[in-house]
């Protein structure tokens, strides 16, 4: 999986921001993204600090490109398009102060041109590698939200599910008079068919399974009608993708459950993309799968957003880092 994306990055040169170029991971991941040569990264960081660390460990980072927001010779630029984009809602000097911080300097690179993906999270929490990518580079058109996606490996078999760790469950968005403007199950359908669109990028045809606790209208209550409602909304708004549910986890897997309580659906039985109804259900499944289905996995892959900006573990290790930005770049 690894060797096709880097092929594909080989033809296509792209250029990566790591927000935390100070950090021992980072800079590691770094020399061996230079040794390799395919991606092209960029270090946000004290100049000082970043080669000291990487002599430090060994790391050559020799040629690589070190940007400081301290020092940054476009920084006025980049306040005043920063002014723009947030519409009133910052000053000039709060503006200033945000692209002080690695996350901000780093999404404004991105927003700007000057790169093509980002990739924080190292020391920054999920919400602060976030934060900026919503304020600054925005939802696609036609996205009302961002989600996530893991892809799980084990040997020749990848699996695809999200959402789990992004959206805490899913509500309706109402207006002032409390008509419903985007639906709880909307939501829901968006990230199923997001989430297909990341399987696709990875190899994986996609088979995707609304999970509940319900099969095909067996339970009640809970999140049964949401999972039940997006399948339909998902339908809609991808018609070529198999999807197909409400459905149980057993349902979505063994052909022998999946054809006695769901006949005649193409995806029960043989799905390998999953959707999560919330995201206590998705971290746990994912997390089991990692733990007890000896499955890797790698995410979470950030979906919706105008631009390739993904978050790393707190816990991660440069081998994570590494293949983290191989898949970043890829989703250009």
């Amino acid at each position: 999986m690894f060797q096709a994306m880097i092929e594909t990055l080989k033809a296509n040169p792209r250029k990566i921001v790591f927000t935390e170029g100070h950090d021992a991971r980072i800079l590691e991941a770094t020399a061996r993204l230079v040794e390799g040569g395919f991606l092209t990264p960029i270090l946000v960081g004290n100049v000082e600090e970043v080669r000291a660390n990487a002599a430090k460990g060994g790391f050559n980072i020799e040629g690589v490109e070190i940007l400081d927001p301290a020092a940054y010779e476009g920084m006025d630029a980049m306040v005043e398009k920063m002014v723009e984009l947030r519409k009133g809602k910052m000053t000039p000097e709060e503006c200033r102060t945000a692209l002080s911080k690695g996350n901000y300097f780093g999404t404004m690179l991105v927003k700007m041109g000057y790169a093509d993906a980002l990739l924080g999270g190292a020391t920054y929490s999920t919400a602060d590698t976030v934060r900026p990518a919503l304020q600054l580079v925005k939802t696609k058109k036609g996205a009302h939200l961002v989600s996530s996606c893991f892809i799980l490996v084990r040997g020749d078999e990848k699996l695809a599910m999200g959402d789990c760790a992004i959206n805490i469950d899913y509500q309706d968005t109402l207006d002032k008079e409390g008509n419903v403007v985007i639906s709880a199950a909307q939501k829901l359908a968006e990230v199923a068919v997001e989430t297909a669109k990341t399987a696709q990028v990875f190899g994986i045809d996609p088979k995707v399974a609304m999970l509940s606790f319900s099969t095909n209208g067996s339970g009640k209550g809970g999140t049964v009608k949401l999972s039940h409602d997006a399948t339909a909304i998902a339908k809609e708004m991808a018609p070529e993708l198999a999807i197909d549910g409400e459905m149980q986890f057993d349902a979505a897997v063994a052909p022998e459950v999946g054809q006695l309580k769901f006949p005649g659906s193409k995806v029960a039985g043989y799905a390998n993309t999953f959707v999560f109804p919330c995201i206590e259900a998705g971290n746990i499944g994912y997390k089991i799968a990692q733990r007890l289905g000896g499955y890797e996995a790698y995410g979470p892959i950030l979906q919706g957003l105008n631009a390739p900006i993904n978050d790393l573990s707190r816990g991660c290790n440069a081998d994570e880092v590494y293949k983290m930005a191989i898949i970043t770049c890829a989703m250009v």
